[in-house]
Parts: C-alpha cells; sequence; structure tokens
C-alpha cells in the first residue's frame, strides 16, 4: 500500500495509480489553475505534496456532488479551512449513509413483501427518497404554500443547477464550521458576514418567509437557528451541537441588528 511520508512529495504517475484520475486530468486542472504542482522536477514529471493531495480530495469529492469545474474553483477559493471544509462534507456523507441505509431497507421490504405476496405500506417503499423529508416540519412551521412554492422551484432545475446550488451550501457550511474552529466570536465582522451571507441564502429560496415581502424574516431566522441545534439533521451540517449553537449565536445577533 502506498503512503505519503511527511515532507516528501508524489509524481504526477503515483497520483494517478492511487486515486484513478488520468494524467491528462491532472494537467487540464493544472492548465485552469484548479490544482497546478506542487514543482516540476528537471525531468518534467509534475510532483504534488500534502497540501495538494488535500485539495485533490476536495475537486474528487465535489465531482461526487455534481459539480462543475468553474463551480468547484469557486468553492476552494471561498474555503478558509481545507480541514473544516473536509469536516463539513463528512457531515454530508454520514447523512447520504443514512438515506441510502433507508433507501436499501425500503427496497428489501418491497422485495420480501412481493416475494411473500404481502401488502406494504407506501411509507416504507419510498422512506429515503427524501426531497420531501421535511415535507410534514416545514409545512407545519410556516404552511403549506412555503413547501409547495419551495419544491416546486426546485424540482424546475436542471441537475446542473441542483448541483451548483449544493456546492453554494456545502462552502457556506464550511465556511461556518471553519469559523467556529478557529474560535471567531460571534459578534466579529467574520462571523457576521457569514449571517448576512445565510440570510441571504435563505432569501434565495421561494416559499420561505426570508423570500416573502412583508414575512417575519427576524423570526424566521432565530426559529430556524434554534432548529439547527434541537434537531442532530441539521447541526451536522455545521459540525455537531456546538457548531449549530455557534451558528445560532451569530445569526441571533445578526437578526437583533439588521432585521
Amino acid at each position: 500500500m502506498s503512503t505519503f511520508e511527511p515532507g516528501t512529495d508524489w509524481s504526477i504517475h503515483q497520483i494517478t495509480a492511487v486515486t484513478g484520475t488520468t494524467s491528462r486530468m491532472l494537467r487540464h486542472y493544472a492548465a485552469i489553475g484548479l490544482l497546478p504542482p506542487s514543482r516540476i522536477a528537471g525531468n518534467g514529471y509534475r510532483h504534488y505534496n500534502q497540501q495538494a493531495l488535500v485539495r485533490l480530495q476536495r475537486i474528487l469529492l465535489l465531482r461526487e456532488l455534481g459539480l462543475g469545474l468553474p463551480e468547484i474553483a469557486s468553492v476552494l477559493d471561498r474555503e478558509r479551512s481545507p480541514a473544516a471544509a473536509l469536516k463539513a462534507h463528512v457531515a454530508w456523507l454520514r447523512g447520504e449513509q443514512d438515506r441510502l441505509t433507508r433507501l436499501i431497507a425500503s427496497v428489501e421490504k418491497t422485495i420480501e413483501a412481493e416475494n411473500e405476496g404481502e401488502k406494504i405500506m407506501a411509507e416504507d417503499m419510498f422512506d429515503g427518497f427524501d426531497h420531501t423529508q421535511h415535507k410534514e416540519e416545514v409545512e407545519q412551521r410556516w404552511g403549506k404554500d412555503a413547501y409547495a412554492r419551495s419544491d416546486a422551484w426546485w424540482q424546475s432545475m436542471d441537475a446542473t443547477e441542483q448541483a451548483a446550488w449544493k456546492g453554494r451550501v456545502a462552502s457556506l457550511g464550511s465556511d461556518w464550521i471553519a469559523a467556529f474552529t478557529d474560535g471567531v466570536s460571534p459578534d466579529s465582522p467574520v462571523a457576521q458576514e457569514l449571517a448576512r451571507r445565510h440570510v441571504q441564502w435563505l432569501a434565495s429560496i421561494p416559499g420561505t418567509p426570508a423570500s416573502t415581502p412583508g414575512g417575519d424574516i427576524r423570526g424566521y431566522v432565530a426559529g430556524l437557528a434554534e432548529m439547527y441545534v434541537a434537531d442532530p439533521r441539521f447541526g451536522a451540517n455545521y459540525g455537531g451541537t456546538e457548531g449549530a449553537s455557534f451558528v445560532r449565536d451569530v445569526l441571533g445577533l445578526y437578526a437583533e441588528r439588521e432585521l
């Protein structure tokens, strides 16, 4: 098994052998400024150090989300901490792992029911098909129209647009985790700028009170921030309960001052 020794770097051929990425693709990443080599040896071979490998891992992870190279470059340019960004991505992957586990279980239940000639509840058959997983919560908190408008907006986007949106969310989440990890104060300019971006993101989603003229934006933001802490599914996006508590405190201050 190949290992990375501190203080050394790997040639482009070693990288392709480990990652499955082609040398042509790595050269293309370098040509567009996405992943320049750490150094070029006298024989012309490109070499990559640990920092470059971490960046390559982020590129490949974001490609798994369906992002194109321009969107990936934009996400990476905004990242303040690769480690925090990877932590946010792990949180997303764990959520996907849970969803896939439920998908597998629902299909297995259907297979078993079909083999035994039994009836199966529709709720069991479609558990894990999750674009509507928060439907009931949204309708209870903000009304059926809010969910209907948001869902229609999401369904109107093609795969590329949805992938770009996921990338924007992932970038925002990684920036929140980086700020918390760095010990940024909730009332600092850095934290309050994150809050501004967060509210701007919420306002871009049709059907939310933040996007509705005359809506209770302050109450909506404050309530949503409390939900991040109370619900582990949301808190996972910000590094867990402590990270979510930081987001809540920052958004609470922003709501009091600006909304």
